[in-house]
């Protein structure tokens, strides 16, 4: 009888530990930032991108600005690309980066640093995050229409528009062609088929924002509140941080999957949090 408690035991306690998921705290940033929205990691180059809107995030103003950060929290370049107006999610494919800059998308040269195409997206309010799939193929969301476009053979669509969808945001493209959705208007997570058929998947909190993979079917999912959520493959969430009693926002995070780290820009904080993710 006792060595079958002791057995049970042994098991509850492995059971537990092997759902511990944990985000500890790596480094932070001083708050040389303005208002940083998103963190994109690029493993190519070996380097964080950093959108700072300086300003309102809602006004062609000219201020925003791309910053390089090395992976243990240095400036390499603050003004790397300047004259946008309020950056916000980031993408890469091949040598090229994506930023979603209000009502347009801004492409790239990364090598070079120098701006290639613009797409102004006609209509739109609020443009977001930006994921790109395994193709090339760019998507951005809008968050004031409900909307997501996307740029396919350099050319720009209106690729799907719901009413489900309060405040879309957070974009992540999978590998079967699909897209993980955030809504922040509602805080619930959409998986969104290529076929276009929207199906709810988790829930985390209003002002859901980015989004990463952490494994097979498993994400994180930040809220611009202060919030990150990790969501298990059967689409149940459990929070990990939440840093709004600090006023930290967790704004478009970015994931270095090799040292398993995990980038959160905090906006008004004007700094970058470093979180090392275990499970």
């Amino acid at each position: 009888m006792k060595k079958h408690i002791l057995f049970s035991l042994v098991a509850l306690a492995v059971s537990v530990t092997a759902g511990a998921q944990n985000l500890a705290l790596k480094w932070k940033t001083d708050t040389i930032f303005r208002t940083p929205e998103s963190v994109y990691f690029d493993a190519k180059a070996n380097l964080l991108y950093v959108s700072n809107i300086d300003g309102s995030s809602s006004e062609k103003d000219g201020k925003g600005f791309i910053a390089q950060v090395t992976p243990d929290g240095k400036v390499k370049n603050m003004n790397w690309i300047t004259g946008l107006d309020a950056p916000k999610g980031l993408g890469v494919f091949k040598n090229t980066l994506y930023i979603a800059d209000l009502t347009r998308v801004v492409s790239v040269d990364i090598g070079t640093g120098k701006k290639q195409q613009t797409w102004e997206v006609e209509g739109s309010e609020f443009l977001n995050d930006i994921t790109v799939d395994a193709k090339g193929n760019v998507y951005v969301s809008d968050s004031g229409k409900g909307r997501i476009h996307r740029i396919a053979g350099g050319k720009l669509e209106l690729y799907f528009e719901s009413a489900d969808l309060k405040r879309v945001n957070g974009l992540l493209s999978l590998k079967d062609g699909s897209l993980y959705v955030a809504d922040a208007g509602s805080g619930v997570n959409y998986k969104l088929s290529a076929d276009k058929k929207l199906t709810k998947y988790a829930e985390t909190s209003q002002s859901a924002d980015g989004i990463e993979s952490v494994g097979k079917d498993e994400y994180l999912v930040s809220s611009w509140n202060g919030e990150v959520f990790y969501v298990d493959a059967s689409g149940k969430s459990k929070k990990l941080i939440d840093t709004r009693e600090q006023k930290l926002n967790s704004a478009d995070i970015g994931y270095d999957p090799k040292t398993k780290t995990v980038f959160v820009p905090t906006f008004f904080g004007n700094s970058v949090y470093a979180y090392t993710f275990t499970k």
